[in-house]
């Protein structure tokens, strides 16, 4: 019995103690179960850390790059797609994610430390912040960006020439988003990088370079196709409406000549019969003005439209630099054309400029941004002939001149530069814009006072420092890094500014002026308002259209000036001082194109 007792004591015994096989598997179900349980768990909080309501649920973060966040297109647009603050700063990825979970560390230490607890502290740390985010964007080539942006989604029939433009081009090269698009949905502080870090930054990286898709290619030739239909529907309205102005102009001369003959004719029966004459018995009308066609039938010559802005301080070292002018790199670098960028965007430009949003800090309310001018050009076997017309505008007070008028002699002045494609720094990119420098009068860098007397002899510097090309200075600072902008004081030796002379490389210049007689000169060391043969220049008012009309030789009467020659493409580019302006307050052109019968040129002048 006690055998008995014993063997079904150790059977129990047994049947109590837990197999081998039987505790790998409660292990394995226990394991399993815990781990889902805290793999949710962790998951959970690692999402809640990734929520708008636990990124702004700090001061630091909801008043100042939250703030600046809403209202960007990342926040709210026409499609309803929000980006929050995870999706551009957090990897999806579970690798990349716990990386910078790790790396956010550093900002909670911030809260905790104090270190960014006022907006002051905030703004004196907000680069380095910013320099580590750009700096891990760039290194995986803007992955984050491209979870909702990639070039082979892009529809360049969408996308501004600019944009197409940079798109294909950092294709190419291996640049990526965040190269360019620094500060899209925060404060830009772009221009806190000194040039070396942004040289850096924005350095195009081999690995990241692609081939044009092409999806992108047919949304291009599309996009092309739609702009040169548009352009031509748009000239063909321009020159009709110019014809129009024309014939409506000739037609009030003709009536007037009709009115003069029959009031010849009544005067001489009247001094027959000896009654009074209509002349006498009526106060004499008021004299008509003449007619502004240049003694050029301007019939069938297509007028090309061209939008003249406002450019504010928006000088040729502000070109140059990438803190101002994020196209400065393609400009310096790949020799980009500023019309090939910027010819359609020219009335944007203006409106942000004009109104104090950039490149202007002293902003004439009520000035307009834009000018439409329709340009026509002709040539005959001696002279070239120019026509603009552009509508008027009420006077606009200028708060910070005398009486409101900068220029109160000349309501309008219209000038225009004819140059070589070569022979100076950049002109076939930017034109005239390469004698427009920071340190001319009214410009932010301009010298005054003792510096302005200690100027070069050589110079007119009696209303201060004028136009120049950067060709005749030995030195341009464009940075500041001297503590200004430009070159007025470098002049070279005469020897070699009159080698540029002799060679044609300055920049041919005729002006109207309503209030004075015509003007032809040239800009080289300085700006010359002579030196160039006779021009005839006359400008009209009629209704609210003005109309101008310039005519020179095309063949070169002195040094001062170029010989135009038929089959040639120069670079032109038109300014106006409209509404009695001055200095840098005028509209600009971009650098364009121009030649005698040139077919691919922006403005053709053809011949009569």
């Amino acid at each position: 019995m006690a055998g008995l007792i014993s063997k079904l004591a150790s059977v129990w015994a047994a049947l109590r103690r837990p197999s081998v096989k039987f505790s790998i598997l409660t292990l394995t179900v226990g394991g399993f179960v815990g781990g889902i349980f805290f793999w949710g768990g962790f998951n959970t909080a690692m999402e809640a850390t990734n929520s708008k309501a636990f990124c702004i649920s700090c001061h630091e973060m909801r008043d100042t790059v939250f703030k600046e966040y809403e209202g960007t297109i990342h926040a709210a647009n026409r499609t309803g797609v929000s980006a929050m603050c995870s999706d551009c700063h957090v990897p999806k990825d579970w690798t990349h994610k716990i990386l910078r979970k790790i790396q956010a560390s550093q900002e909670v230490w911030g809260k905790l430390t104090g270190s960014i607890s006022t907006p002051e502290k905030f703004d004196a740390k907000r680069l380095t912040l910013a320099k580590h985010e750009w700096e891990r964007m760039k290194a995986s080539d803007s992955r984050e960006c491209r979870n909702c942006h990639t070039f082979e989604g892009m529809n360049p029939e969408n996308q501004r020439p600019r944009a197409r433009k940079q798109h294909m081009a950092a294709m190419e090269s291996g640049n990526t988003c965040i190269d360019c698009h620094k500060g899209i949905a925060h404060k830009n502080i772009r221009d806190r990088l000194t040039d070396a870090e942004m040289e850096a930054l924005e350095k195009p990286v081999a690995a990241f370079a692609r081939p044009i898709p092409a999806t992108y290619k047919d949304g291009l030739a599309r996009a092309e196709a739609k702009e040169a239909a548009a352009e031509k529907a748009k000239q063909a309205e321009i020159t009709a409406a110019a014809e129009t102005i024309a014939s409506n102009r000739i037609a009030e001369v003709r009536a007037e000549i009709e009115k003069a003959a029959e009031a010849k004719i009544a005067a001489a029966k009247a001094t027959a019969t000896g009654a009074p004459t209509a002349a006498e018995a009526a106060p004499a009308p008021a004299a008509a003005p003449a007619a502004s066609t240049g003694g050029v039938d301007w019939t069938g010559v297509k007028a090309q439209n061209v939008n003249l802005f406002y450019p504010g301080i928006a000088s040729h070292e502000w070109v140059q630099t990438g803190r101002d002018h994020g196209g400065a790199r393609t400009y310096l670098k790949s020799g980009d054309r500023c019309a090939e960028c910027h010819l359609k965007e020219t009335k944007e430009m203006g409106a942000k400029i004009v109104s104090g949003e950039k490149a202007e800090p002293t902003p004439i309310p009520g000035k307009r941004g834009n000018v439409d001018v329709a340009v026509q050009s002709v040539f005959d076997a001696d002279k070239l002939h120019f026509r603009f017309q552009w509508k008027n505008v009420a006077h606009v007070p200028v708060p910070f001149a005398e009486g409101g008028k900068l220029d109160p002699t000349n309501q309008v002045k219209l000038a225009v530069t004819l140059s070589k494609t070569e022979g100076i720094e950049r002109i076939d990119q930017a034109g005239c814009w390469t004698s427009c420098h920071s340190d001319a009068r009214s410009m932010p860098d301009t010298p005054k006072g003792d510096a302005l007397k200690a100027g070069p002899a050589e110079l007119n510097l009696a209303d201060g420092v004028r136009k120049y090309l950067a060709d005749t200075r030995t030195e341009v600072d464009l940075k500041g890094d001297s503590g200004t902008r430009g070159g007025w004081n470098k002049l070279k030796p005469a020897a070699d500014v009159d080698a540029l002379l002799k060679a044609g490389s300055f920049l041919d210049l005729m002006r109207f002026r309503s209030g004075g007689a015509p003007e032809h000169g040239y800009v080289l060391a300085d700006r010359i308002m002579e030196g160039g043969s006779p021009i005839e220049a006359t400008g009209t008012l009629d209704g609210d259209t003005w109309t101008v009309t310039m005519s020179r030789a095309l063949k070169a009467g002195t040094d001062k000036e170029l010989t135009i020659e038929s089959g040639k493409t120069y670079i032109i580019g038109i300014a106006l001082h409209d509404d009695h302006a001055s200095a840098r307050f005028h509209h600009v052109s971009l650098a364009l194109k121009f030649g005698l019968g040139v077919s691919d040129a922006e403005i053709v002048a053809i011949k009569k």
